[in-house]
């Protein structure tokens, strides 16, 4: 467990500032012969842009190069390989894997069947640990990481980067704000792990109310590929809209990010004022998964120390966020279903 990276709940204060230093140190914009002859394997079983060509960029700015299993019509997935059979292949190919896939829990249950470091890049609805650690990053590079307000607003329910960012945000001293309709709140089962890391943290409707006191400002689309109905998405969408006249009242110093694509929560107006951070942040995915590769195969691991929790404990955790989503609302219920 402690050379896979599969969620947040995993990432410790020590661990997240170990990746963030050594990205810190790395050159992004230019070639290394650290990892030279280390082959990566990128297996994505959804659509990816950001996240899967970082990942290429930052191992051959290593030295290193990338294997694409490419499109699932052309894989033998379609033959009905199974997930398992899949990366046990590659893995014996590839020195280290990154795994996206639509079903969540997928990357735990991949790793109990590899040799070669894993690392998550996106499970369904469940989590994306990497892309919350280049967030961390930007936020550290232009706030620093304690003593703030940090709004996040959109699909809660849906959005794998935020139940990751919640996450790993109990380890510093920040207040989360949640905004969101209510049918896309936060699932009750990472609502209770900040409960039980005893984050602060509120929810609320209304953005207006709460931006003035907001030192980040986190935006998600509303992701409408996640919604077992139409009309659910039809009611929600375009209900959190942010352009340059909203921001009038946010402080000077306020950073709006946002984990990308965007549709239309983010007006193109607000690109050119100081507030908007996304396209740094999307460039920080090189610097970030450059630092965690590096870490990955380097031999030691990605974690400072061997405190990674067994199976048997994410077992557990399991059962108990599976219980918490069965006693929810009708909703939760559909996306235990989902």
């Amino acid at each position: 467990m402690g050379r896979h990276l599969l969620g947040a709940k995993q990432l410790s204060r020590a661990d997240v500032e170990r990746v963030l230093d050594h990205a810190a140190a790395l050159d992004p914009g230019s070639s290394t012969d650290r990892r030279s002859g280390a082959l990566l394997g990128l297996c994505f079983f959804e659509p990816s842009t950001r996240t899967r060509l970082s990942f290429e960029a930052a191992v051959k700015r290593l030295g290193g190069d990338a294997i694409d299993m490419g499109a699932i019509e052309a894989s033998s997935v379609t033959k009905g390989e199974t997930l398992a059979d899949t990366v046990r292949v590659l893995g014996g190919y590839a020195d280290a894997l990154v795994l996206r896939h639509p079903s969540q829990g997928a990357a735990r249950m991949a790793s109990e069947f590899v040799s070669v470091p894993l690392i998550n890049a996106g499970d369904g609805a469940g989590q994306h640990p990497t892309q919350t650690l280049l967030d961390l990053y930007t936020i550290r590079e232009n706030v620093g990481l304690d003593g703030l307000n940090i709004g996040i607003t959109g699909d809660l329910k849906y959005g794998r980067t935020v139940h990751s960012l919640s996450l790993a945000l109990t380890n510093f001293d920040v207040s989360q704000y949640l905004i969101s309709p209510e049918s896309l709140r936060l699932p009750r089962s990472v609502r209770y792990d900040l409960d039980e890391a005893g984050a602060s943290v509120t929810e609320h409707t209304d953005l207006e109310s709460v931006l003035p006191d907001l030192d980040v400002l986190y935006v998600t689309r509303i992701q409408r590929e996640r919604f077992p109905d139409e009309a659910e998405y039809r009611t929600v969408a375009g209900e959190y809209r942010i352009d340059a006249a909203t921001l009038e009242d946010a402080s000077d110093d306020l950073i709006v990010m946002h984990p990308l694509p965007r549709v239309d929560e983010i007006a193109s107006d607000v690109d050119e004022t100081s507030h908007a951070k996304y396209f740094e942040q999307a460039s920080n995915g090189v610097t970030v998964r450059m630092a965690l590769l590096d870490l990955a195969l380097g031999g030691d691991g990605i974690f400072a120390e061997d405190d990674a929790r067994s199976l048997a404990e994410w077992d557990d955790e399991d059962k108990r966020d599976e219980r918490e989503r069965n006693g929810g609302n009708q909703g939760d219920e559909r996306e235990e279903e989902r």
